[in-house]
């Protein structure tokens, strides 16, 4: 088993990924959408809902498929047209996100459950390949267990929608997944996991949601010069700037893309970090939103910046390079600057010019201890 570890080619990301990719950029606007059905002076509450679950769901689908191809994958005809009956389904995914999402709840949740048992039977046909590993095996049919498990509770949504007219059991299929997979589904998958792969394949994700960030912050962009609408698209433009710079460094300098380990942590911990980043595209949209009422849009919009950053230094908790002894200082002061933008946005809440201004110096703050701490760890 050590031999054959040594021997392992570290695995590279293959085009067949990025263009299975694509359907989630266009999943991600589909998501963000939902939040734009707005009821007394915010965002609808089952819209929210609504949202919430479906942007979970489709990570976490995007997570499910990534880390069987990093296992497993041999970028053989099998997987690429499984991938490809993947991308078909998840056209009907994308389709039933919708305000009236629930005239498309059936459609939306057989697709899903379908994509769940499509990665499962690949684990199961993953099976034969390897007759004299029981570790191998027990993995595969624990992972295989989970999926068919997650699909039988999303399909029973449907009639449980029906019945009672609520979707819990979706979230519930959401949190049942995560939890099965840190709990038991990381057994035995240390060694085989490819972490350099899957670190890369990550970034690319979230450079893709990036993306999404760049095409929402264009409305600050309105076409009539005045020094007030260049400096808010100034400003929109360097949070979206200094947050990527900030992953950047991260990913570059403090992640140990070289550590042993099964990586699910790690996938389960950016779940959250590509959520926060949906949430502040839709808050520096709604900053605009004039209808909208200022104290729950600023409430949103800080809170999507905090859990940016929370879950950012979190992943350098278990992933950072073991040399990086001063990473608890680090965390402590990016904690204690948090504190401050928070209650400094509450007290500035009626001056859109300094809170803009204020979070832009935030960013940027943190971005140059990061910078500066991640230059710390580079021989």
């Amino acid at each position: 088993m050590l031999r054959e570890l040594a021997e392992k080619k570290e695995k590279k990301v293959e085009y067949i990924e990025l263009i299975y990719d694509l359907i989630f950029v266009y999943i991600i606007g589909r998501n963000n959408a939902l939040l734009h059905s707005f009821s007394n002076g915010f965002v609808d509450s089952a819209a929210f809902a609504a949202y919430i679950m479906t942007t979970l769901a489709v990570i976490q689908i995007w997570n499910y498929t990534t880390y069987y191809i990093n296992i497993y994958g041999r970028h053989g005809v099998r997987e690429h047209v499984f991938l490809f009956v993947n991308m078909f389904l998840l056209y009907f995914v994308g389709e039933g996100t919708r305000a009236d999402w629930q005239g498309f709840h059936a459609q939306y949740h057989i697709a899903w459950a379908l994509i769940l048992v499509n990665i499962g039977l690949q684990y199961v046909i993953e099976l034969r390949n390897h007759p004299d590993r029981p570790e191998n095996r027990r993995q595969i049919r624990r992972m295989a267990l989970i999926l068919f498990a997650e699909a039988a509770i999303v399909a029973a949504d449907i009639f449980a929608y029906r019945a009672f007219g609520n979707t819990w059991l979706s979230l519930a299929a959401i949190l049942f997944g995560m939890l099965t997979v840190i709990l038991f589904g990381q057994k035995y998958s240390g060694g085989f996991v490819d972490f350099p792969h899957l670190s890369e394949r990550v970034m690319l994700y979230v450079v893709f949601t990036f993306g999404e960030m760049i095409i929402g912050i264009a409305s600050y962009f309105d076409g009539a010069f005045s020094w007030r609408g260049t400096y808010f698209s100034l400003m929109a433009f360097l949070i979206a700037v200094g947050l990527f710079l900030s992953y950047g460094v991260f990913y570059d300098h403090i992640i140990d893309r070289e550590k042993r380990t099964n990586g699910l942590g790690y996938m389960l911990l950016h779940i959250f970090l590509i959520f926060a980043m949906n949430n502040i595209t839709n808050g520096l949209e709604f900053m605009q939103e004039e209808e909208l009422r200022l104290m729950p849009k600023l409430l949103f919009l800080v809170g999507s910046f905090l859990l940016f950053f929370g879950v950012l230094f979190a992943l350098g908790i278990r992933h950072a390079k073991v040399r990086c002894e001063r990473y608890p200082r680090l965390c402590f002061t990016a904690a204690a600057a948090g504190v401050v933008f928070c209650a400094l946005m509450l007290l500035l809440r009626g001056d859109m010019l300094l809170n803009i201004g204020l979070t832009v110096v935030f960013i940027f703050f943190l971005f140059a201890m990061i910078y500066r701490y991640g230059k710390l760890m580079d021989p």
